[in-house]
């Protein structure tokens, strides 16, 4: 029993190198056979090294990326604060479920991208309409997941709650919320991955730097090279922003951690 869990452990460790090298591999068939329409890794790679020879407006490849980055963790922070805020409003109390909620659920199902005209129009292409396409696409999953957390707090634990005298305030921060907080952190794990992805549609529209803006040059230009080095750049660091979140999450609830 014990060589067969050591044999899946060595498995599931070896198992993500195994899918990139065959992404690889099929990767180096296809632009070996069609370089027209994919260029091959070393094409690729020479792409990026000549992005810090020769900087698109001024900027590094490093630099654009810390651009949408910059872009995106703004947003981040004004939508987890809001976000959270009114989630536990319409999911703890009944008046406010009742006076915001058909509200949010009507305008929930609009696409973050259908509101880019209007901002537009209202703000201009500047930073603040792309943060603030952003903050409309990330809020959401944090609003719903919170909501949801909190109309799923244990009864039993309010209950205990009340036997001991705990006061509405205590029952709201210190037995619901503890109790929602793992939903509240898949809310935000998924704000995450929206927002970055949402950012790039927004840095296609009229910006000066980022990634999505490397994408529509690349596009513009022609140069396939440089829109699969950014699409690559895209999954790295989205990558690493779940691995950072999936750490964040371990380190505020213990009790979530594998054993």
């Amino acid at each position: 029993m014990k060589q067969r869990n050591l044999f899946l452990e060595i498995l599931y460790a070896v198992l993500p190198a195994v899918s990139i090298a065959c992404l690889l591999v099929l990767w180096m068939g296809v632009s070996g056979n069609r370089p027209d329409l994919i260029p091959t890794p070393a094409e690729t790679w020479s792409r990026f090294a000549d992005t810090f020879d020769k900087p698109i407006m001024r900027l590094s490849f490093f630099g654009h990326i810390l651009a949408s980055l910059r872009r995106v963790m703004t947003a981040l922070l004004i939508s987890w604060s809001a976000g959270i805020l009114f989630g536990i409003l319409i999911g703890w109390s009944r008046t406010g479920k009742s006076v915001f909620g058909s509200i949010f659920n009507m305008l929930r199902p609009i696409p973050p991208l259908a509101w880019i005209p209007l901002i537009t129009i209202w703000f201009g292409i500047g930073e603040t309409p792309k943060i603030l396409i952003v903050v409309i696409g990330s809020i959401v999953p944090v609003i719903v997941n919170t909501q949801s957390g909190m109309e799923r707090v244990e009864q039993l634990y309010l209950d205990v709650g009340t036997v001991f005298h705990a006061n509405s305030r205590q029952l709201l921060f210190e037995i619901a919320v503890p109790s929602a907080l793992p939903t509240i952190l898949a809310g935000i794990k998924t704000s995450i991955s929206t927002g970055w992805m949402v950012v790039l549609a927004a840095e296609m529209l009229g910006a000066k730097s980022g990634v999505g803006f490397l994408i529509t040059r690349g596009m513009d230009s022609g140069d396939t090279a440089l829109v699969l080095v950014a699409m690559i750049a895209i999954g790295i660091v989205g990558a690493l922003l779940a691995v950072f979140i999936s750490f964040v999450e371990r380190m505020i609830c213990p009790w979530l951690r594998k054993k």
